[in-house]
């Protein structure tokens, strides 16, 4: 017992985000007459917050290294107004067009990383410079006017859903499968990762425990795609999701890059000393920052259809907000992906919720500061706790 309190205490910030989006959850279930879980308003939950969650994947290893990126959003609005220039105006073939912005975003990120990393200006004055400029480079793409529509192919990126083996109607078997499949993966990954753990004889909680652990997980994972399946299935955008969040939490937790984002957000003079090359590192994050804002953008613009000049405002802010809410520290070296992608689903599930109670934009704005101030202020009260 007092294993699993050990392991709780350390990973307060990761659990107490989750217990509080669950409790979110269950308020707004209660207060919306079950409105917020029904299939149809699940799926709409993915879709609507699917390119913050990009966004806020790539800014928690920003955030993490020490540094700030403000101009995501404006990016995301460059990339999707270009996509949209290409594919509308120029008839460029889809996957050349996605291909082509994916890397226009990765040479934005490189263009800023080098003024962080090599010219050592602050994270925070580069991007903003970023934010104004690629806002205006917009507004000149567009000609102040929204383009559109896309071909159907590239809206299915970010509206459609995965095709099901029985010809439709009823549940979406394709879905419970896929569902099924994860469920013994993440089961899989915990028990490999225990046994790595006891080999290594480090502090491992109960057996019961862990089984219990593992049973709940799974069974809330199966429930979520059960309310997929009970509407169209999962989506498209769901599985790139998936992908990005396996893929970013292996990086970080498995490989020597993500050791070092990590240790030259802690200290970086420390870093620097170990053999860290920590300009390397810093412009490799603003480049993979960079292409994750490509992505968000070429999501958002297939969600609209259109490429408007007023896409990506205030994305940077929610990105962020959601790294700072899902445990990530403003002085670096602290966050996770899977805590971001929690904070980003807070976010997401306060907005959708008021908007059905009828809660003025006003008032969700107010209260979503809120939560983000007593999000940092706990953060800082831990950190003065552990020292």
């Amino acid at each position: 017992m007092q294993t699993v309190i050990k392991q709780f205490r350390a990973n307060i910030r990761q659990y107490g985000m989750l217990i509080a989006l669950l409790l979110i959850m269950l308020l707004f279930q209660i207060l919306t007459g079950g409105i917020l879980l029904k299939p149809l308003n699940v799926t709409n939950l993915i879709l609507q917050n699917s390119y913050i969650l990009v966004l806020a994947i790539g800014m928690v290893l920003v955030i993490i290294s020490g540094h700030i990126d403000l101009s995501v959003g404006s990016v995301a609005a460059f990339v999707g107004a270009v996509a949209a220039f290409m594919m509308v105006e120029l008839n460029v073939p889809l996957a050349a067009a996605v291909v082509l912005s994916l890397l226009m975003g990765a040479l934005i990120g490189a263009w800023q990383g080098f003024w962080v990393a090599y010219v050592r200006v602050p994270s925070f004055i580069v991007t903003l410079a970023g934010m104004l400029m690629f806002r205006g480079l917009t507004m000149l793409v567009l000609k102040g006017q929204s383009v559109g529509p896309f071909p159907e192919a590239f809206r299915a990126l970010s509206s459609g859903f995965i095709p099901d083996f029985s010809g439709g109607g009823g549940l979406h078997l394709l879905s419970l499968l896929i569902g099924a499949l994860l469920s013994a993966l993440l089961i899989a990954i915990g028990w490999r990762k225990r046994l790595s753990d006891i080999r290594y004889n480090f502090e491992v909680p109960p057996r019961g425990y862990f089984i219990a652990q593992m049973v709940i997980l799974a069974a809330a994972l199966m429930l979520f795609v059960y309310v997929l399946a009970s509407y169209e299935g999962i989506p498209n955008i769901l599985i790139v999701l998936l992908v990005l969040i396996f893929a970013y939490t292996f990086i970080t937790n498995r490989t020597v890059i993500g050791r070092h984002i990590y240790a030259m957000g802690g200290n970086e003079k420390a870093a620097m000393l170990s053999g860290v090359k920590t300009k390397r590192v810093s412009f490799w994050v603003f480049v993979n920052m960079g292409t994750l804002a490509a992505l968000s953008g070429l999501i958002f613009a297939a969600r609209l259809n259109a490429a408007t000049p007023k896409a990506g405002v205030n994305f940077e802010l929610d990105a962020i907000a959601a790294c700072f809410i899902g445990g990530a520290s403003m002085s670096g070296g602290v966050g996770t992906v899977v805590g971001a992608v929690i904070g980003g689903l807070v976010m997401g599930v306060m907005n959708n919720g008021m908007s059905i109670l009828g809660v003025g934009i006003d008032w969700q704005q107010a209260i979503k500061g809120l939560v983000l101030l007593l999000a940092v202020a706990f953060d800082i009260y831990n950190r003065n706790k552990s020292s």
